[in-house]
């Protein structure tokens, strides 16, 4: 065999290989599954703007029942409202975003789900974090940065661009939060009956005796002190005028 023949033989077994190989390759790669968010033509701070997820399905057993998305910040779940959905699908919102969940669909079918945003923040672009949950119990956590997530591969979360804001658009005011719930007033309490009226204390008036053993008080003495001062004087009077009528009766006599 001369050498130019045994040149090309190596070539073409080197190319069976390489093809043997990107088959192999693309037979491993997983398929490409994936949440997706879209609005044509969105721009930052542009009101009623349709939002519309795109959910593929990754399983061949079970279908899809719901969907939450985790809102991104300058978007509040009050602000959102349902567009369109499955059958008997509803929106819900939640703390931090909101939920759209109904009988499950058939098995290998996709999802496409719409919501209307009241405004969309001034931003470039905006990440919906999702979560996909089946009928089976299985959940596919679409909520990987595109930094994070190798260039697109893996559970990359839903990301929206943004068009810049128009000449003149300004941020509405927040949506209102509900009032709440009147509370009864602390100055509309009933008093306890075994509390005594208010009025009794305020009427009640010292006697002439109270101020004088309330005086006395203060001055140290107690009322007792003056009234057995007044008997002794009173004793030792009685006594002298008896022993002056007893000496004048001697004397007469």
């Amino acid at each position: 065999m001369s050498t130019s023949v045994r040149v090309r033989a190596v070539r073409r077994c080197a190319g069976v290989v390489a093809a043997a190989i990107a088959a192999t390759l693309v037979l491993a790669t997983p398929a490409s599954a994936h949440v997706e968010v879209g609005s044509e033509g969105a721009r930052a701070l542009a009101d009623n703007v349709t939002l519309n997820f795109d959910a593929a399905t990754e399983s061949d057993a079970a279908g899809i029942t719901k969907l939450e998305v985790f809102l991104p910040k300058g978007i509040a779940p009050a602000d959102v409202t349902y567009g369109k959905g499955p059958a008997g699908w509803k929106l819900a919102p939640t703390d931090k975003g909101f939920t759209v969940s109904g009988p499950p669909v058939a098995v290998g079918t996709d999802v496409a789900v719409s919501v209307v945003v009241r405004q969309l923040p001034d931003a470039k672009s905006l990440v919906f974090k999702t979560l996909q949950t089946y009928d089976d119990g299985r959940v596919d956590r679409w909520i990987e940065l595109e930094e994070s997530s190798g260039g697109g591969h893996g559970h990359s979360a839903p990301v929206l661009k943004l068009q810049a804001a128009a000449p003149g658009a300004e941020p509405v005011a927040p949506t209102p939060s509900a009032s709440p719930t009147p509370s009864a007033s602390p100055t509309s309490a009933t008093p306890s009956p075994s509390a005594p009226p208010a009025t009794e204390t305020a009427d009640a008036k010292p006697t002439a005796s109270d101020r004088a053993t309330a005086t006395a008080e203060e001055d140290g003495s107690s009322p007792a002190l003056p009234i057995g001062i007044v008997v002794a004087v009173l004793a030792l009077a009685g006594g002298g005028l008896w022993w002056f009528l007893k000496s004048r009766r001697t004397g007469t006599a």
